[in-house]
This record gives structure tokens, sequence and C-alpha cells, in this order.
């Protein structure tokens, strides 16, 4: 069995799976939190090399009030945790996104962790924090045009290599698959240049109960895909 190098995953379905059980919204998020833990682990020990997970995204912030203070305070203490696990595995932490809107405290965090895991050697585990591909795209782009303004770059020089070197991702792998749980079928604004030629996979499975045999089964889907890139394979005879 092929396993995918890069799996990018948007989790979904904490708020409904915590309402399934009578239980408030913010429940389901600490029980996805902790399950991003167990997808690490389970995905390394699979041979998974890089994964990324849709945290929260740039939309997130319309939320009611009171669900963005309380997926804040949780991600300040999964920055704890998550320094834990990341030495217990040998994690390299990476977080994505425009951290600038996040409060200093947490943006310290990050730093921290970031630092503290760079020279690690086993998952490369990336966290898409106030996070929009669009954004992401436009932010790339202005300091793309800042460059060519100040005579660093020649726009004929300008391709996708180039440009790739611009956006959050710069040094990454593109996803060979996508995950994304809760029976939603949209990318919600997820690595739309990264995803071009990535697989999808969804599941009508809430985040919290996705599980390893969960991941087990998208990788085998994964394998049952003819991957062409855009090209066209020779027909055996």
């Amino acid at each position: 069995m092929v396993i995918p190098q890069h799996v990018a995953i948007i989790l979904d379905g904490n708020g409904r799976w915590a309402k399934s059980k009578g239980m408030p919204r913010n429940y389901g998020h600490a029980q996805g939190s902790k399950n991003v833990e167990r997808i690490c682990e389970d995905a390394y020990r699979m041979g998974v090399k890089y994964l990324t997970v849709y945290a929260f995204s740039t939309e997130n912030w319309n939320r009611p009030s009171d669900e963005v203070s309380a997926l804040m305070k949780l991600l300040r203490n999964y920055m704890k945790t998550c320094l834990k696990t990341a030495a217990k595995n040998d994690m390299k932490i990476r977080v994505i996104g425009d951290v600038s809107r996040l409060d200093e405290d947490i943006r310290t965090r990050i730093g921290e962790l970031e630092e503290a895991t760079k020279n690690n050697g086993g998952l490369n585990f990336q966290i898409a924090i106030n996070y929009g591909s669009r954004d992401e795209m436009i932010r790339g782009i202005r300091r793309l045009a800042r460059d060519c303004r100040d005579g660093k770059v020649e726009p004929e020089a300008i391709d996708e290599k180039l440009f790739e070197g611009y956006l959050d991702t710069r040094g990454l792998p593109d996803p060979d698959l996508l995950i994304r749980t809760s029976g939603e079928l949209r990318l919600s604004n997820f690595l739309m240049w990264q995803l071009a030629y990535t697989e999808f996979y969804f599941t009508d499975i809430h985040w919290p109960d996705f599980t390893k045999e969960e991941l087990m089964k998208a990788i085998e889907q994964y394998n049952a895909r003819d991957r062409r890139f855009g090209g066209v394979k020779e027909e055996q005879e």
C-alpha cells in the first residue's frame, strides 16, 4: 500500500458531534483538539511525513463571540500540550495563516513552539490558524509585488515555483490526500492553490469520532485512485 506523503484534514463536525450528545459546542472543540493529537501519532506511525490541519479559518471570527473566545482559550492550552507532544514524538510544528490578528501571548507561544521543534525529525505538523487560502494568496501577491517594485524580482521570472515561495506553505510538498469530516463537500477556502492535484476524501464521520481505522479507510481509497496529474497513462494490453 502506498502511504500519502502529505495529508491535509479539514477538522469538521465538532459542534454537531457535541450537540448530538447534548453537550455545548465548546465541549466538541475540546474533544476534537484531543483527537488531533491521536491522529498525529497514528498518521506518523503509518508513514505519513506531513500532516496539515485546518484549525481556525479567517471566516471563523464571524462565529458567536463566546465561541471564538473559547476557541482562543483552547488554542492557548493546545500550544502547551502540543509542545509536550512534539517533544515526545519528535514532531516539527509550523503554523500557517495570518497570525497578526491573534493576541500577543498566542503569537509568542507559536513562535516558541516553532523554534523549539524546528530541528525535530519526525512528523512535519502544520496547523492552519486564522488561515484562508484567498487571504494567503493576496498576502503572497503583495509581497511579490513589493519585491518587483524594489527590483528584487523581474516580472518575467514569475512562475509557479517562484510564486509558491511567497505562500505560507513554502518549502512543503503539496498534499496528496485531503480528508474532510462531517459530510460537507467543499474546500471552505483551504489550500486552494496547493490542492490542485490532490485526491479528496469525504466522510460523514464527525471529527471527534475520526479514528485510526477511519484514516486507514481514507488511505485505502487514495490507493484506489488513478493519479494522472493532467496526463494520460498508456492503456495496458
